[in-house]
């Protein structure tokens, strides 16, 4: 760090500028902190020259989009983007975005302070990076934002910091004709033979930084400089220094086929099954490591915002060698001459202190986006791949040191050269070209923030099968159904309490009264002791319903259950005329649907309907419960054709008086199909999807009432089951959008995107017990709104665990709610977050 220059940026929007951070390829960082909240943050902005070049300008928005769509996890949620105000001169304001502060050290310095990585840290950094590699190969996109200098070693775990090209770039250059020529820190066998880079490409970079953190040594620099890009085409890569354990795996990264290359799931689940923050807890960083880190964490906090007249920071000397020495660039050492030596204005400056251990001085994160070489590196010739580190490790092995420099003389293999008029779309998030005349898309202003600490989380064991249902009992206990048992979790700890291969393959869960759990299985009903899972009843269905195949529950309330059943009757054949032949008896299948209250142990009613598509039980489900009647829907699958035929492309709801089970009414709502989503409230108002429209119907009387259009310029989506909760009806789309609408005026209130890329099932939605919060859940991740206004407050994501051929899980997410938790699930992996 060093004191600002003459003419640096004052503010970055709310937040003032304190200190030169250092200097990217693209873009120089800042220290930067807002005076009224006191949160510290690293600004990145991007360099003018390079910001005047449109085609730069428009792939700087793009990873910065990028950025904000990864967050969470192992990505610092952007807090604000724009430009800069108070830049003195004529020339153009700088593009800048800024993350929240998180002490850590680059890659690169981490090894130059302690040498070659344990097994740990180096399963721990590369589970971190493979977890959010997954996320982004889950949108057919890759990264291109691996670096030595952009992976960052935190307390907590890693960070990634570059969301593309630009921000791993090792130098980038404004040319004549609004051109950008960017050379990239690293090469790939495919990119080497002319190739588009993908998914497996990020897996190659992986391979390299892993190699690079366990041995200190790129493992394809042997030999001379010239003859790199041939050594990384058709070498074997050299990992005797790798630890054993890790060896198969890294090589299996650096496969020339990127076909042979492992999924970024996979390598996940083999570095961390438990997940790179599992591993992590309690600590993962040697010593020299976490005292450096908090070292510099110390010399962020001493910086003070300045004043009209300048402030300098507690115990700090505007003439200190620390203020006005040449910083260190992110692959060699500090540099004689360099402009940054000239003495500035005393805005800030920055208290001396001594790199801990013998090691360099440490850097704090880098923002987006963070480049793998220092200004200009790499020039207009060769290119570094995985830069020395800032100083050697004590006691360097000469020929380590010789093998961890690699250049390339063949820079223009690796270099990215845009302009006249289109743009390359690597990794930026972007699928389309974009031309110089179009305007640089708008910065989002509401930006997603990182998830919260869970209080627990559960692995539901490999050795079982992964839970079939998921229920919440009397706020204690997290009740999971599955092939061969049910199990329950401690909903205040996150231990698992008991299993009981009794209740295998239960299609719900349930609250009977206040001291047992309810589970129907395929075959009875059950009740569980909720101490020990120990069955206290069981009902079998051929004693206590005539031998009927009961069908999946349709829905509950209080102690009451509803669902369908069936059974096959023998039809005989009618007494034929006199000379005729008799006929043949007939199988017909008989359809019921029931009402059963768990807690009395009782059928209820019991009421004919007809039957479903073979073997003949419906399914409904229940899409309101009023005062006197329930709403029922038959799912579209269990139609019969000639129903399906009758029906015309439109779908019908049935009444059921609540007390006898008696039909009351069969309605169809305007051109709503057997598929579409329906849900009602208590009043009397049916909400469904009509064609790509959310509309009311008053129930009674399928008199249309209000119509809320689908997403704007969205084709073909189509609105999911609405959420009703006080005045507001909550709904969700298949463009991956969510709001809120009046439920009398229809007038909307809100819509957000929770930035999954379209074209998928409408996200599932669920409300916090205090209905302060709306949660999406779908296959990629979830997101959670204020339910009044649609702030988006954060996004989780999770790969899940590994199946045993390697696949990545692509279950997708569920979410309960009970008091103040929202329980997330992807397949095994369950989540307890605290919500609003």
């Amino acid at each position: 760090m060093e004191a600002l220059r003459q003419d640096d940026p004052r503010r970055f929007g709310r937040f003032t500028a304190l200190a030169r951070f250092d200097e990217q390829a693209s873009a120089v960082r800042y220290v930067a902190r807002d005076a009224a909240s006191g949160e510290t943050a690293l600004v990145t902005a991007a360099r003018p020259e390079l910001a005047a070049v449109p085609v730069f300008s428009r792939r700087f928005r793009a990873e910065a989009r990028t950025a904000e769509r990864l967050a969470g996890g192992w990505v610092s949620p952007p807090l604000e983007t724009g430009k800069a105000a108070g830049t003195p001169g004529d020339g153009p304001e700088p593009l800048w975005t800024a993350t929240g502060y998180v002490p850590a050290l680059p890659l690169d310095e981490a090894v130059g302070i302690a040498g070659p990585l344990p097994e740990r840290v180096v399963r721990v950094l590369g589970a971190g990076i493979a977890e959010t590699l997954s996320r982004v190969h889950a949108t057919g996109a890759a990264l291109q934002g691996l670096a030595p200098g952009t992976v960052l070693l935190a307390a907590d775990g890693p960070r990634l910091t570059a969301f593309g090209p630009l921000g791993a770039a090792a130098s980038a250059e404004a040319g004549p004709e609004d051109r950008l020529s960017v050379r990239l820190g690293y090469l790939t066998p495919e990119q080497i033979a002319g190739e588009e880079v993908s998914a497996a490409s990020d897996l190659f970079v992986l391979g390299l930084l892993l190699a690079y953190a366990a041995t200190g040594a790129t493992p394809f620099t042997e030999g001379p400089a010239e003859g790199a890009s041939r050594r990384i085409a058709e070498d074997e890569p050299e990992l005797d220094g790798v630890p054993q354990e890790l060896r198969e795996l890294i090589a299996s990264c650096l496969a020339k086929d990127p076909a042979e290359r492992p999924s970024a799931g996979t390598v996940a689940a083999e570095l961390a099954l438990e997940g790179a923050a599992g591993l992590a807890r309690g600590g993962w960083l040697p010593e020299p490591l976490a005292a450096a880190v908090a070292d510099q964490e110390a010399r962020v906090r001493a910086l003070e915002v300045p004043t009209a007249g300048g402030v300098l920071s507690p115990g700090a000397h505007s003439s200190s060698p620390a203020a006005h020495s040449a910083p260190a660039a992110p692959g060699g050492a500090p540099q004689p001459g360099h402009p940054y030596a000239a003495p500035a204005a005393p805005y800030a400056s920055v208290p001396p202190a001594g790199p801990p251990h013998g090691g360099p001085t440490p850097y704090p994160a880098a923002a987006l986006p963070a480049g793998a070489g220092g200004a200009g590196a790499g020039g207009g010739g060769p290119m570094v791949s995985l830069p020395l580190p800032p100083a050697p490790a004590p006691a360097p092995d000469p020929g380590a040191s010789r093998r961890t420099l690699l250049t390339i003389a063949a820079a223009a293999v690796g270099g990215l050269v845009v302009g006249g008029g289109a743009m390359a779309a690597l990794g930026s998030g972007e699928t389309a070209a974009a031309t110089d005349d179009k305007p640089a898309p708008k910065p989002r202003r509401t930006l997603p923030g990182q998830a919260p600490e869970p209080r627990w989380t559960y692995t539901h064991p490999a050795s079982e099968a992964p839970p079939l249902t998921a229920a919440v009992w009397q706020d204690e206990l997290l009740v999971l159904t599955g092939e061969s048992q049910a199990a329950a979790v401690d909903l205040r700890t996150g231990k698992r309490r008991w299993q009981r291969a009794d209740a295998a393959k239960g299609q719900a869960a349930l609250a009977a009264g206040t001291d047992l759990v309810f589970v129907a299985s395929p075959t009875e009903f059950l009740w569980l002791a909720p101490q020990d899972g120990k069955v206290v009843h069981r009902v079998r269905y051929t004693e206590a319903f005539d031998d009927l195949a009961v069908g999946p529950l349709a829905g509950s309330s209080g102690p009451v259950i509803w669902f369908t059943a069936s059974h096959t009757v023998t039809v005989k054949a009618p007494k034929p005329k006199k000379g005729k032949k008799k006929g043949k008896d007939k199988q017909v299948p008989e359809a019921f649907f029931l009402a059963y209250d768990i807690v009395r142990r009782k059928e209820l009613w019991r009421t004919p309907v007809p039957a479903g598509r073979a073997p003949g039980t419906p399914s409904y489900r229940v899409a309101a419960e009023r005062s006197a009647d329930i709403l029922v829907r038959q799912r579209s699958a269990s139609l019969t054709p000639a129903e399906l035929k009758a029906a015309k492309g439109k779908g019908s709801v049935r009444s059921f008086d609540q007390r006898t089970g008696k039909l009351l009414w069969t309605k169809q709502y305007g051109a709503a199909t057997p598929e579409a989503a329906t849900a009602g409230d208590e009043d009397g108002t049916l909400y469904a999807a009509v064609g790509t429209d959310l509309e009311a119907f008053e129930a009674d009387t399928a008199k249309p009432l209000w119509r809320v259009e689908g997403t704007e310029g969205t084709e073909g989506s189509v609105y999911g089951t609405p959420l009703i909760a006080g005045p507001l009806v909550h709904t969700t789309e298949s463009s991956q959008s969510v709001g809120a609408v009046e439920r009398e005026s229809g007038r909307l209130v809100w819509r957000r995107s929770t930035e999954v890329p379209a074209p998928g099932n409408a996200p599932a939605i669920t409300l916090s017990s205090s209905e302060k919060t709306l949660i999406a859940a779908d296959a990629v991740q979830v997101t959670a709104f204020a339910a009044d206004s649609g702030e988006r407050l954060w996004k989780f994501q999770d790969i899940g665990a590994a199946e045993p051929e390697g696949a990545t899980v692509s279950a997708p997410y569920r979410v309960l709610t009970v008091g103040k938790t929202a329980i997330v699930q992807r397949e095994r992996s369950f989540y307890a977050f605290p919500v609003a």
